[in-house]
């Protein structure tokens, strides 16, 4: 495999936004090695597969994504963690960047403020253009 191809762990409780974003992030280039639909199996699939980075949800049944992205964070504190969460959640968006997550996407997301956010939270150049 392609060591510039970057490994995205998808998590979100809405089946329709982790389609989105999946099929999203295979348009970049990116390979999906998993998604979760809550914040204790993004934890699991985390330690399986230590991925580049996360896309997470903030409000989530089980485990929310500020608790996962903590818990993440404490065991691998080079994860990083994209919060991408719903307008009027700023609040919560600030809890999560002091856990950890390294940036966020307001939904409905833009493909092209995914795309610069994930570049920039792993530090890469931004090239992709869009129309």
């Amino acid at each position: 495999m392609d060591v510039d191809i970057l490994t995205v762990l998808v998590v979100d409780d809405s089946p329709i936004i982790v389609k989105k974003l999946t099929v999203l992030l295979q348009t970049f280039g990116y390979k999906v090695v998993q998604t979760a639909s809550n914040g204790k199996e993004a934890v699991a699939a985390y330690k399986q597969h230590q991925p580049d980075v996360v896309t997470m949800d903030i409000t989530m049944p089980e485990m929310d994504g500020i608790e996962a992205t903590q818990e993440i964070i404490g065991e691998f504190p080079d994860a990083k963690i994209v919060m991408i969460t719903s307008h009027g959640q700023e609040n919560m968006v600030l809890d999560a960047l002091k856990a950890g997550a390294k940036g966020y996407v307001l939904k409905p997301f833009q493909q092209q403020k995914v795309y610069e956010t994930i570049q920039k939270t792993c530090k890469r150049k931004i090239e992709l253009q869009f129309c």
